[in-house]
């Protein structure tokens, strides 16, 4: 008989135990309490070692007396705001959009820390409805305010048969120790487009974790991007599922990592049945001491012939201290399918860099050139002008920070 033995619990753990407790989610508490915090014997987290990187759980946020503009504008743009946990009133929703609010969490249950926490702990969900085309960017700011907090809140989005939406999350908060556990549910009804966009903005001192599930119906056409450029520590999860044929998703993500921080974009994509694609492509750039973690996998259900899937990354390495971990993975239980995962990693390439100073294109410059000329493919298939130019504009400021 196999002998177990009880998890160490360190004061993050204790803490997590103790809120769960206290809003009622005993069967959450009991999950921290038995298996801890993920450490490296976690597949998924073997390169995100929460037990040892997340050494603190501040209290629970109070509800936000006031909160910021979102730190990200687009021009024209429809706002939503959620602060520390609590869903703001909105102004008045434009043709096609539907704005409502519901208890408890958003995500399936999985076995999963974050999934798991953020279900026992985030009290209200916001609710959006999408028919028709819907015409401005639908963005919702994610806020922490105050002093070092510690929340979980939730957004819940149902896209109508035949719709098309854009919808932008940006993730921000007062300059202190925070740690933000944020759930996003997005559904897309038969023939829908949306595309979905996450930046992270938050301070360096926050630990921002992010699950983000989406279910395609039949036709249903899906493009997200995710953009760390702010918490020291951040984890995003991808959990899309095509469950219905003919659904397709251009999954992308990129990492713009800093001296000192960690990020982390995982997913698992999800082809439940026949004639499903899906090309994910995410890219690292690292410079500093940091670490970039990018993984994917790609299931493909036995029932799920013609799949055509590929997923691939490629890291950009600013620095010689700088890491960059890739772990792709094929699960495939069918045999009528095309699939495939690849990852690259490397420096600016010499010869662009030495043809560019040959103009007399100086360095610095030359060298940013290059890194846009990477990062590129990510964000032109964004559709909407302003909601592009913003998005160059975060990247851009990562570039010329130089730190």
């Amino acid at each position: 008989m196999r002998q177990t033995f009880p998890v160490r619990l360190g004061a993050a753990e204790e803490a997590l135990i103790a809120q769960l407790k206290a809003a009622g989610a005993d069967a959450a508490a009991e999950r921290v309490t038995v298996a801890g915090l993920p450490t490296r014997r976690v597949e998924s987290y073997h390169y995100t070692d929460l037990k040892t990187l997340l050494r603190a759980i501040p209290p629970l946020a109070q509800p936000a007396n006031e909160a910021s503009a979102p730190a990200l504008r687009v021009p024209g743009a429809y706002n939503l705001m959620i602060a520390n946990g609590v869903v703001q009133n909105a102004s008045t929703a434009p043709a096609g959009v539907i704005v409502g609010k519901t208890a408890g969490g958003v995500l399936t249950t999985r076995d999963d820390m974050l999934v798991h926490v953020n279900g026992g702990l985030a009290r209200e969900a916001l609710t959006l409805t999408l028919e028709g085309s819907v015409d401005p960017v639908v963005q919702i700011e994610r806020r922490i305010e105050g002093e070092a907090a510690h929340v979980a809140d939730a957004l819940k989005i149902f896209v109508a048969d035949g719709a098309t939406a854009t919808v932008l999350e940006t993730f921000s908060g007062s300059d202190a120790a925070h740690v933000g556990n944020h759930a996003t549910y997005l559904a897309l009804g038969k023939n829908a487009v949306v595309t979905h966009i996450t930046v992270d903005l938050s301070a360096r001192g926050v630990s921002h974790f992010a699950t983000n599930e989406y279910h395609l119906a039949d036709g249903a056409r899906l493009r997200t991007l995710i953009i760390h450029a702010g918490a020291g520590l951040a984890r995003t999860q991808l959990f899309p599922t095509m469950s219905g044929a003919g659904a397709h998703a251009d999954l992308t993500g990129l990492n713009l990592v800093s001296d000192g921080q960690h990020l982390d974009i995982t997913m698992e994509a999800n082809h439940a049945v026949p004639h499903t694609t899906s090309q994910p492509l995410f890219k690292s750039i690292t410079r500093g001491r940091s670490k970039s973690i990018v993984q994917g996998k790609l299931v493909v259900a036995r029932d799920a012939q013609k799949t055509d899937a590929k997923f691939m990354h490629q890291g950009l390495m600013l620095s010689d201290e700088a890491e960059i971990l890739s772990k792709p993975e094929l699960e495939i239980y069918a045999d009528d399918v095309v699939c495939g995962h690849g990852s690259t990693c490397g420096k600016l390439d010499e010869d662009s860099l030495f043809y560019l100073l040959s103009r007399g294109i100086p360095k610095a410059e030359a060298e940013t050139m290059l890194v846009r000329g990477f990062i590129a493919e990510l964000v032109d298939p964004v559709e909407d002008e302003a909601l592009s130019e913003a998005l160059q504009g975060v990247i851009d400021g990562w570039l010329l920070s130089g730190n």
